[in-house]
């Protein structure tokens, strides 16, 4: 349980910061167009990204036990620069208006959906660099449970993001809210890298 939770959290603070795809999430939310594909594609792909990460990675450990070192220091200063940029957005907040006009028809929507995800090369890096990297330091089997924590978490962040939206329109129409989020994302973010660098995994 205590690994299935750290990858569900890691992932939590990676994916819950303001961005394209949660923005688009958040305006076919409010709007109540597609919601249900939107969310499905969103988790899906982090899904599938989160399972490659975990195996690609966890072969080239093997074979490679450098390989994790490299990771490790690259995957923190990854890490501190998010949290800084976290911390940049949180001091200095913009307004966020996901009810703009958008695409309607679920082919546009859906194809609008796996462009944000796919051509955004932060994705890559949280799933299938970082994510995959920090789970191998829970061992072969744990390493999975991790990746499954990993993508739970996108499937509640994605269901709860999209499902709440309406809800959540006056509250993120203001500023203030997005800086208290982002502050939050910087703390999590800052103390993953440090734990990083502090506790090596053994190979």
């Amino acid at each position: 349980m205590p690994t299935l939770l750290t990858g569900f959290l890691t992932a939590l603070s990676l994916i819950a910061a303001i961005g394209a795809q949660n923005a688009f999430v958040l305006r076919q939310g409010i709007r109540r167009e597609h919601v249900v594909p939107v969310v499905l594609v969103c988790a899906g792909a982090d899904a599938v990204l989160i399972a490659a990460g975990v195996a690609g990675l966890g072969a080239i450990v093997v074979a490679h036990p450098g390989v994790l070192t490299a990771s490790r220091y690259c995957g923190a200063a990854f890490l501190l620069v998010l949290a800084a940029g976290a911390a940049r957005r949180a001091r200095r907040p913009s307004h966020l208006d996901p009810a703009a006009h958008g695409p309607a028809t679920r082919g546009a929507v859906l194809a609008t959906c796996l462009a944000l995800t796919f051509l955004n090369p932060h994705v890559y890096l949280d799933t299938v660099v970082l994510i995959g990297a920090l789970a191998q330091q829970h061992g072969p089997v744990g390493s999975w449970v991790f990746g499954a924590g990993a993508g739970l978490a996108s499937i509640v962040w994605f269901s709860a993001l999209a499902g709440g939206a309406t809800r959540l329109r006056p509250v993120f129409a203001r500023p203030r809210a997005w800086q208290v989020l982002d502050a939050g994302v910087a703390v999590v973010m800052a103390a993953i890298a440090v734990m990083l660098v502090a506790h090596p995994p053994a190979v």
